[in-house]
């Protein structure tokens, strides 16, 4: 694809793909993208040809392993979730505004606000889904959720590229699920943290097992 041929409708999804993976795997985000682009698979618009610099994607390849190995660790996880809530979400914003290359100011605002509110709204599901899952003592829930993001990353990026309007069909539905996982989950770690510290309530019923 020629970056020439790129439309509103395809930039709009790339920002958007880059700000909610973002919010799940950054430095992926940032590999991945860097390396498309560094390989000749995909144009990079100018604002994210930076990323396929051989510094910052030694950088981020780094990381991006790092983050792989973590993200399946119980606790680990969570300690590595909380740390990057200052980090995720202002990358995604950036990297959402960096699509529009500052060509057009109102674009780049709104690529801004666009990704690191997808940063943040991925970011929440992932770290609670992931915190409630640490709550259970057999590690292969967390090993696969983790998997399950590394995957949707790629899909996410490679959809946004080849298939804007079926990329934003596929985001709708993460950020439905998401919003969902968020709202019932937090209420099941708000009462285990009451349980747990003696301050009344009863923990809800997971898996099938009553509390």
């Amino acid at each position: 694809m020629n970056i020439a041929a790129l439309d509103t409708t395809h930039l709009v999804a790339l920002a958007a793909a880059l700000g909610w993976a973002s919010g799940l795997r950054l430095y992926a985000v940032v590999f991945i993208t860097g390396a498309a682009g560094y390989l000749g698979w995909v144009p990079l618009p100018a604002g994210l040809q930076v990323l396929q610099h051989p510094a910052v994607m030694a950088a981020s390849g780094l990381m991006f392993v790092m983050e792989f190995f973590a993200d399946k660790i119980p606790a680990v996880d969570t300690v590595w979730d909380l740390v990057h809530t200052f980090v995720r979400i202002p990358a995604g914003a950036a990297l959402a505004a960096a699509v529009f290359g500052g060509d057009s100011t109102a674009w780049t605002t709104v690529a801004a606000l666009l990704g690191g509110t997808l940063a943040a709204s991925a970011h929440a599901a992932k770290a609670t889904t992931r915190a409630a899952a640490n709550t259970s003592p057999e590690p292969f829930s967390n090993i696969g959720l983790s998997l399950a993001g590394d995957l949707a990353v790629p899909g996410m990026l490679w959809l946004a590229w080849e298939h804007p309007i079926a990329f934003f069909v596929a985001l709708a539905a993460a950020l439905l699920l998401g919003l969902v996982l968020t709202v019932v989950l937090f209420k099941f770690l708000r009462v285990l943290w009451r349980r747990l510290t003696g301050r009344g309530g009863t923990a809800p019923a997971v898996a099938g097992r009553a509390a």
